[in-house]
């Protein structure tokens, strides 16, 4: 005769009436599986977090620390080069957030049209497929694109339909780089970003949708009135989550990043790579501290405004 084993006791609220010990017993199979997350998060996201205390001492590596308590952040504020990181970095990462977005939901949108369920998927399928590009092979494909040689796909067209004269260097030209870096980032990244959306479309009741067409509404209506609002909530969620990560762009600004453009590209975690790599001196790992300490607060005081316009809003944040 089979015994079915029975777990910790809940009362009627869903509070776990057993001790803790007996519930990690039970679930030890769940634990165990988790433990490995839990180890790598510690030790590359928290450990880590104790070096902020260099960011109030001057190290340069060789040497030991030597406190020199808020030095750091006066200096930084007097560089004109931080600035200038700053603000590209607000710029570059605000915009990129906002096309992303609102690309991302208008070809959720258009998916969620599509009739033929197996045309649907290979669409699905190729407008994700640029997210699992490397950046660095992606930069690679674009300055070839992009080039002014006879290579570069984009100016022959443009040469051949008279357009220009001759090429433009795209990645090189100051007022040409920040388009080409956000069309850039939305070929990459919207298609994987509409996975949250078409998720919110499916879970639609399509009586909604059937009720309103009995009603005479036709499918701008339908949009207007069904499904815009039923994305709201998620296009809100998404943003609030995404802006923690405003500060944190690299990656896609270093591989495209060249010293004719630098005033417009540089951004404080190239900055920070400039200064610690590439300054000509022996780098102050306290100074380059500060910065990412700097830039993880403005990050955070984004998430924190936004939450609270949230409430204000819908009456309810996600923090």
């Amino acid at each position: 005769m089979n015994v079915k084993k029975k777990g910790p006791a809940v009362n009627s609220a869903g509070e776990n009436k057993r001790p803790l010990l007996v519930s990690l017993r039970y679930y030890k199979g769940f634990y165990l599986m988790f433990l490995p997350v839990l180890i790598f998060a510690i030790v590359f996201n928290y450990l880590p977090m104790f070096g902020i205390r260099y960011a109030f001492y001057s190290y340069k590596g060789i040497k030991e620390p030597v406190f020199v308590g808020l030095q750091h952040f006066e200096k930084m504020m007097k560089m004109s080069g931080f600035w200038n990181a700053f603000g590209n970095t607000i710029t570059l990462s605000v915009v990129k957030l906002l096309l992303n977005t609102f690309t991302a939901v208008a070809l959720s949108l258009m998916l969620n049209e599509l009739r033929s369920v197996t045309f649907k998927k290979i669409t699905q399928t190729i407008v994700y497929l640029p997210h699992f590009m490397s950046w660095v092979v992606t930069a690679s494909v674009f300055t070839l694109i992009l080039s002014p040689t006879s290579a570069g796909l984009v100016n022959s067209v443009l040469v051949k339909l008279g357009i220009v004269n001759e090429g433009i260097y795209f990645l090189a030209d100051k007022e040409w780089w920040r388009g080409m870096f956000y069309t850039i980032n939305v070929w990459k990244d919207t298609g994987w970003g509409t996975i949250i959306f078409i998720a919110t479309l499916s879970g639609i009741n399509p009586e909604l949708y059937e009720a309103a067409s009995m009603d005479g509404a036709g499918r701008f209506s339908r949009l207007r009135y069904i499904t815009m609002p039923a994305l709201y909530n998620t296009i809100i969620t998404v943003l609030i989550l995404n802006l923690a990560k405003v500060m944190n762009l690299f990656e896609s600004v270093f591989v495209m990043q060249n010293d004719a453009v630098i005033q417009k590209s540089d951004v404080l975690h190239t900055y920070i790579y400039t200064q610690t790599f590439n300054s000509g001196a022996l780098p102050d790992y306290g100074y380059t501290t500060a910065v990412g300490l700097t830039a993880s607060l403005v990050g955070c005081l984004f998430v924190l405004v936004c939450n609270k316009a949230s409430h204000k809003v819908r009456g309810r944040g996600i923090v």
